[in-house]
């Protein structure tokens, strides 16, 4: 069997008093992409900052790319890609400077072809030497993909990347993450949106209070089907769970007090529970 690209046991974070994740186990192989669902806060902007070594775990630990989660920190960032909330991107220098000065920080000697290819890619090559002060969100999104582009990263985390992009540049988002699992490399996505995780995801893991509350494989399941599945589990939920429904495409949910992790087996119908687990403070 091939290493995995993600393979974390336990991984813990608290800030302060606050729980923020609950001691959360994930793999991820070559050539998946794994979709993480669940409302704000339910830990996933998290698990991506952890597993992208942005932060350090309060306990537990694990391996990336091959590399100690801890202990390989800088090897692990020159191999991934990341879309978050925060573009990383100097105000004040062109998008052509941009991707310059992230091609030295990466060690890489990139001269002016492979940045004017990716920046086409993009559709920014008409604003290569416009500053990104003057970009609009979208548009600073896109160099965020020309950075990928650009670098070929074999890992991708991707946090609510469809945000401010238009039609074309979420074919171009998604046409470039299957590409990516197609030369065997992955992806993990956090999103609240069912639509964008089924157009793009192998498995989907949904989170609640930073913990895991089921993985379900894509694999003979429709669309409808992992729609279907959240009304099900809603109304068959324990008291002591999450109330889950869907209202314009994306999840919504309410604060419970435990968690229980479980596998979704579409042959019969039902979740297969792993193990149960209380919430620390519960």
């Amino acid at each position: 069997m091939a290493e995995a690209m993600v393979d974390v046991q336990g991984l813990t974070k608290v800030f302060g008093t606050t729980l923020a994740l609950d001691a959360v186990d994930l793999r991820v192989d070559p050539g998946e992409v794994v979709a993480l669902l669940g409302p704000n806060g339910a830990g996933k902007t998290t698990l991506l900052k952890l597993l992208a070594t942005a932060i350090r775990p309060t306990a537990g630990g694990g391996r990336v790319l091959g590399l100690d989660l801890l202990k390989g920190r800088d090897a692990i960032r020159r191999r991934i890609g990341m879309i978050s909330h925060n573009h990383h991107l100097y105000e004040d220098l062109t998008a052509q400077e941009n991707l310059e000065f992230a091609s030295v920080m990466h060690g890489m000697r990139v001269d002016g072809g492979p940045i004017r290819k990716a920046l086409t890619e993009v559709g920014l090559d008409g604003q290569a030497r416009s500053k990104v002060r003057t970009f609009s969100t979208g548009m600073k999104r896109r160099l965020v993909i020309a950075k990928m582009l650009l670098f070929e990263p074999e890992l991708l985390f991707l946090d609510e990347p469809h945000n401010t992009l238009d039609q074309a540049a979420i074919a171009l988002l998604n046409g470039y993450v299957a590409s990516v699992a197609a030369r065997g490399g992955a992806a993990v996505v956090a999103t609240h949106n069912l639509s964008r995780a089924y157009d793009m995801a192998d498995r989907f893991v949904l989170m609640r209070d930073g913990a895991v509350a089921w993985r379900v494989q894509k694999q003979g399941l429709g669309a409808e089907e992992l729609r279907d599945l959240y009304g099900r589990h809603a109304e068959n939920a324990d008291s002591s769970n999450a109330d889950c429904g869907m209202r314009n495409g994306e999840l919504h949910e309410t604060a419970y007090e435990s968690t229980s992790v479980r596998e979704y087996d579409l042959r019969s119908g039902t979740f297969v529970h792993a193990y149960t687990r209380t919430l620390l403070g519960s």
